[in-house]
């Protein structure tokens, strides 16, 4: 039986220029770094207030990576969606859609990873 999500993975080309935007940009932090049996460098990362982790696989051997388009995403939790963009930004990662309100008052926006993963933020509204 299944109990709970323990990471996601994503494999890229550039180990460590995503790593360095998942530290730098996102602010999650390195958690291991490992090598697989068949030879995929392997990084794990994890929000500061989550258990589940991401991890970030390097394997040439599998051919290029090809992320389409509405593929997939991963979603955090930010505190100040504007403070955040205005940081991404001035580190070279723009906004990539929104921001835009949700009926239930939330603040969504999007953001492009390196080689083309996309992450959404949300600025939960308050709550009263």
């Amino acid at each position: 039986m299944v109990t709970k999500l323990l990471h996601t993975r994503y494999r890229v080309q550039d180990l460590e220029k995503t790593v360095a935007f998942y530290r730098d940009v996102l602010g999650l932090q390195e958690v291991r770094r490992s090598e697989s049996g068949r030879g995929s460098k392997l990084v794990f990362l994890k929000a500061p207030q989550s258990d589940e982790e991401i991890e970030i696989c390097e394997y040439n051997a599998s051919g290029p990576v090809q992320v389409g388009n509405d593929l997939t995403h991963l979603a955090f939790e930010v505190t100040d969606l504007e403070a955040f963009a205005k940081e991404a930004a001035a580190k070279g990662y723009p906004l990539s859609d929104g921001p835009h309100r949700s009926s239930s008052g939330s603040i969504l926006a999007f953001i492009d990873a390196p080689e083309g993963y996309e992450i959404e933020l949300i600025q939960h509204a308050p709550r009263h």
